[in-house]
């Protein structure tokens, strides 16, 4: 079964219910900062974990006016 992150999933909480919601990150480094980032990432837009899609670079064109 394939899980993708769900975008639209939104629960309503207050501050008392998110109190420790940032304490598991808060004893990492920036490395592990980063790497659980690009894992979220490869979640959410459905790639391999280490082998990001390359950007289009084609709508970068330059283009002179006449």
């Amino acid at each position: 079964m394939d899980f993708l992150l769900n975008r639209n999933e939104f629960k309503a909480s207050n501050a008392s219910t998110k109190v420790n919601y940032g304490k598991i990150y808060e004893g990492k480094s920036t490395l592990e900062l980063l790497e659980i980032a690009g894992y979220l990432n490869s979640i959410a837009f459905n790639y391999l974990d280490g082998s990001p899609p390359t950007m289009d670079k084609t709508i970068f064109k330059v283009r002179t006016r006449n």
